[in-house]
């Protein structure tokens, strides 16, 4: 939820964002204040997270931190646990929560216009039904007064952020939509902490290294896992695809290795020590680091069968780390010497001109990654130790200009990633108190207001999707009043009836006064056991209406075909040929259901 901040005399927008060392242009869009941004006092702001952490000094005490920061004692004192009489200790480290958690609801106010002011918006929409749902309020109608808590809302845009996350119990592979908020599971047992996904350019694989240092690959249209190889060290490793998106290539048993995913087949390139083998765009030549016959280290380039090998750098100084080449292969940026001190430089391809990126005030930059245009990188700088470690989050011109910070996390360091538009930068927060990040976050770098997108468990790597989505059709019955989207290879059998070599969908509908939890009770259990003995309910929600998901157990008759089901109930009854109908039902393999599920949209 977001925490709210009520102004008092003096303050200005930099003065409030300087307290917790914000972006200003981050409060201002928080709010949607206009030119000149003059605010009033007694006005409610809501604050981003910034560094809430600051360092109790002699003379300190609750009352005095409240009233520098000109927030209530109440919320330091709830924040920190602190006990009567509320001794501060020199060094302690406090935190400064920036307001309180609720807004307080002003004459003339509604929630369409309360959602728009703080960015309570999907797809550029007034999404005030969140709000409605966040405070259980029975209606729409708010009156002067009221406390409300105002959610963060999935933002609509494009793509799939995959990460790892242990928020099912083990670390496994997730996939987030941006675009309607879903969190969905796509692994399970497969992960480990250590795992970082890789997404094919097409968007129809992630690669990743995880349970037993084995290299998984994950086909998502039919929801199937390769293993493709495994390594004696899996932590650190680095993947790369192709631009036609069937290789892998990657380092392994000192050779680099270039792996078909489709015909199984792999190439090899002897090469001791290498690392970050990745593909130039042109898709026949690689990219790595490795020592020279010196043992420093260097750049090299190299045709795909071996030939041509050529040093791209004459460095004299320490390691090559995290090296990345640009997607239009015309620059390569890496960080030196190591993790104490990790600067980031570039190098223009073309040129050989060597760029330096200033970077944050602690020389710790950390996961430098290129926007899809290859003109900007972001990355993580460490900051404010004194104060528990925070990091800036923050963009830098490929040739080291016009660097600024566009968030701020509650981590050491975290990975950053970038949205297929390159507009929007995802990232890791929520490290506190445990050191592990809980949360993703987003920002977007033309409104750049943070918006939390996942919270929960322990995240440990995110990556979102190159391309908008994986090549679907769109399906729609004005009979059973539903609009889906579905694999586009699949073929029509009949009008409730599509089928692939991956799969397939058919629909229904159920006619039942029941609730929901009889209703998917009995078609999970139902005589014929279509689902085996054991299926799996989960009750979930599609378009704000009650639905359940069943997934079928091991012993599935396999004439079925792995067949499992989503239940929804109808927002408003559908009449087929004179029966009153409540219920949606979808039939679809395993691996689709979730997927045509979260595009479900009743006419």
């Amino acid at each position: 939820m977001q925490f709210f901040y009520t102004v008092r005399q003096g303050d200005t927008v930099s003065r409030i964002a300087k307290r917790w060392e914000l972006p200003v242009d981050s409060l201002i869009a928080a709010n949607n204040l206009a030119p000149p941004y003059t605010i009033y006092v007694g006005q409610q702001l809501s604050v981003p997270p910034g560094v809430d952490v600051t360092n109790v000094k002699a003379g300190d005490t609750v009352y005095k931190i409240a009233q520098a920061y000109g927030v209530p004692p109440a919320v330091i004192i709830q924040e920190n646990q602190l006990q009567p009489p509320n001794l501060l200790q020199i060094g302690q480290l406090l935190t400064v929560p920036p307001g309180v958690p609720y807004y307080v609801v002003q004459p003339g106010d509604t929630l369409f216009n309360i959602a728009r002011r703080f960015n309570v918006t999907t797809g550029g929409q007034s999404n005030y039904e969140l709000i409605r749902e966040a405070n259980r309020l029975p209606s729409y109608t708010i009156y002067p007064g009221m406390r409300l808590m105002i959610p963060y809302a999935p933002p609509g845009e494009s793509g799939l952020i995959a990460y790892i996350s242990n928020r099912g119990g083990e670390f496994d592979l997730w996939l987030y939509n941006p675009g309607n908020g879903v969190n969905r599971q796509i692994t399970f047992g497969l992960g480990e902490s250590y795992s970082v996904p890789f997404w094919s350019p097409d968007t129809s694989r992630i690669a990743f290294v995880g349970k037993n240092e084995i290299l998984y690959v994950l086909t998502l249209p039919t929801n199937t896992v390769a293993q493709i190889d495994q390594f004696s060290e899996a932590s650190g490793i680095f993947l790369d695809w192709s631009p036609d998106s069937q290789k892998l290539v990657y380092y392994n048993r000192e050779t680099i290795i270039l792996y078909n995913t489709g015909t199984h087949q792999a190439q090899t390139i002897n090469q001791s020590n290498a690392t970050d083998v990745q593909w130039f765009p042109n898709g026949t030549e690689l990219l790595y680091q490795a020592p020279d016959p010196n043992g420093v280290s260097q750049l090299f380039r190299i045709k795909i069968d071996g030939t041509e090998k050529v040093q791209v750098t004459q460095n004299t100084g320490g390691r090559h780390n995290h090296v990345r080449l640009s997607p239009d292969g015309n620059f390569v940026l890496f960080t030196t010497p190591g993790a104490s001190i990790s600067l980031i430089f570039t190098i223009d391809l073309l040129t050989g001109n060597l760029f330096e990126v200033k970077g944050g005030p602690l020389a710790k930059n950390y996961f430098p990654t290129w926007s899809p245009n290859s003109r900007n990188i972001a990355f993580s700088a460490t900051a404010f130790e004194d104060r528990g470690y925070f990091s800036l989050i923050r963009t830098v011109g490929r040739q080291g200009e016009n660097e600024q910070t566009r968030a701020i996390s509650d981590c050491f360091a975290t990975p950053v990633t970038w949205s297929p538009d390159g507009g929007k930068l995802a990232y890791l927060s929520g490290c506190k108190p445990q050191g592990q990040a809980s949360e993703i976050w987003m920002v977007n770098l033309t409104h750049p207001v943070p918006i939390r997108l996942v919270a929960g468990g322990n995240i440990t790597a995110l990556e979102w999707s190159p391309a908008p989505h994986v090549n679907l059709n769109k399906y729609t019955n004005p009979a059973f009043k539903v609009s889906f989207q579905y694999p586009a290879h699949w073929r029509r059998v009949t009008e409730e009836r599509y089928e692939g070599s991956d799969g397939f969908f058919q629909i229904g509908a159920i006619s039942s006064e029941d609730p929901i939890e009889t209703v998917c009770h009995n078609e999970a259990f139902h005589q014929l056991l279509p689902y085996g003995t054991q299926p799996r309910i989960v009750p979930t929600k599609i378009q704000n209406q009650e639905a359940c998901y069943i997934f079928p157990s091991a012993d599935q008759p396999a004439e079925m075909n792995n067949q499992a089901a989503l239940i929804v109930r109808y927002p408003t009854p559908i009449v087929l040929d004179g029966t009153s109908y409540q219920y949606f039902i979808l039939w679809a393999d395993q691996g689709h259901v979730t997927v045509i599920g979260e595009s479900l949209v009743f006419l």
